[in-house]
């Protein structure tokens, strides 16, 4: 039968005694765990006597002391062991001072004498600025600006300037206004403002390293550059009036590439022709030089000859396209038929070919006086009684 029915005695499984029992009693119990870690720890278990109780209490305390020892001895060994990002650096400290940077990866601290600090180098930072600056043509321009910037030096970040946020705003903006005041409104503008934002980069970084900052511009882009508003309209006029200027002049430039070449071959080719002249006039000359010395040298040899034939080329010259006849009747007055209607026709057409100045056009007929004069060997300059009909 079950322990707790009637008549099977009040056998409590868990005391071992029996009769009426409550729960155990929670002083008890704690004793008996105060016993057992002094028993851990080379302590008495409790007896009846009041020594044997002194003594647990002892080494319970002791035991306490030691693990408390332990925990702490862990802490610190676990705290001297830290790790560096890739991406970060740490600045070391012995007794407050700078000692050391540290890289990437684990590393070991004296515990409650090293301080770490750790810094992310390459975290990039950027911050806007707008500023009313004065150009060297005392022109004021709103410029507004982007700069980015990251921790180049964690020594000098931490411990060589107080505020380096606050210096980084005023270096750039002493050297934005630097720049702009040596430069002119329309370089600023619109001409070189790409060169205007490396400038001030530039001058903002030397002013950093010069304050030892530990900062470094990573870049600088100039956003806007506009005049005030009190004067925007007659500024945009002014920018209206200079592209048409620029728009005039590309057009000007554009015909001027068209018309000037062509104007340069034409120029060439009339000098070229005018050496092709010179070169003919003067071959000509010296041909006809050549000729008259060659003809000179002839005629001192045989003047009689040559005056002759100089004659008589000439008169062929002369006579070749005239309308003339010369008649050479060798024996007796014969009739000769002459075609007058086709000499006659034919000499007012040579007479407008020839000019004014040609004796052309009237045939010439000889009498039986020259005829004979000519077949008696006279020459034909002595003919006198040459008749002209017309």
């Amino acid at each position: 039968m079950a322990w707790n029915e009637p008549g099977g005695g009040n056998r409590d499984p868990w005391s071992g005694k029996g009769g009426d029992q409550g729960p155990p009693d929670l002083d008890e119990v704690v004793k008996k765990l105060q016993d057992s870690i002094g028993g851990l720890f080379g302590g008495k278990g409790r007896g009846g006597d009041g020594s044997s109780g002194s003594g647990s209490s002892g080494g319970g305390i002791a035991g306490i002391g030691l693990i408390i020892l332990v925990v702490v001895i862990g802490l610190l060994v676990f705290n001297s062991i830290y790790i560096i990002e890739p991406a970060e650096r740490g600045v070391v400290k012995r007794f407050g001072a700078y000692l050391e940077i540290t890289q990437p990866g684990p590393h070991f601290r004296i515990p409650l004498i090293d301080e770490v600090e750790v810094v992310n180098v390459d975290k990039v930072h950027e911050f806007p600025h707008r500023a009313q600056m004065l150009t060297k043509d005392e022109n004021i321009v709103d410029v507004t600006l982007t700069l980015q910037y990251r921790i180049q030096d964690p020594a000098d970040y931490l411990f060589q300037d107080a505020s380096p946020e606050k210096t980084i705003r005023s270096a750039m903006e002493s050297a934005l206004r630097e720049v702009t005041g040596q430069n002119l409104i329309d370089n600023v503008m619109t001409e070189n403002r790409s060169g205007i934002a490396d400038m001030v980069k530039q001058g903002t970084q030397d002013l950093l390293n010069l304050y030892r900052t530990g900062l470094e511009v990573t870049s600088l882009n100039i956003q806007n550059v506009n005049p005030p508003e009190a004067v925007k309209d007659a500024f945009d006029d002014a920018n209206r009036a200079r592209e048409d200027k620029a728009r005039l002049e590309n057009k000007a430039q554009a015909y001027a590439n068209d018309v000037v070449p062509r104007a340069r071959g034409a120029a060439a080719r009339v000098v070229e022709n005018a050496k092709a002249y010179k070169a003919k006039v003067v071959a000509e000359a010296d041909g006809e030089s050549s000729r008259f010395l060659a003809l000179l040298g002839e005629y001192r040899k045989a003047p009689n000859v040559t005056r002759e034939r100089l004659y008589l080329e000439t008169m062929q010259n002369v006579l070749k396209n005239s309308g003339k006849v010369l008649l050479d009747v060798k024996e007796g007055n014969a009739l000769t038929y002459l075609p007058l209607d086709r000499i006659m026709g034919q000499a007012p057409r040579q007479s407008a070919g020839q000019g004014a100045g040609s004796s052309g056009g009237a045939p010439y007929v000889s009498d039986n006086s020259s005829t004979s004069d000519a077949a008696a060997g006279r020459h034909p300059r002595d003919l006198t009684n040459l008749r002209r009909t017309r």
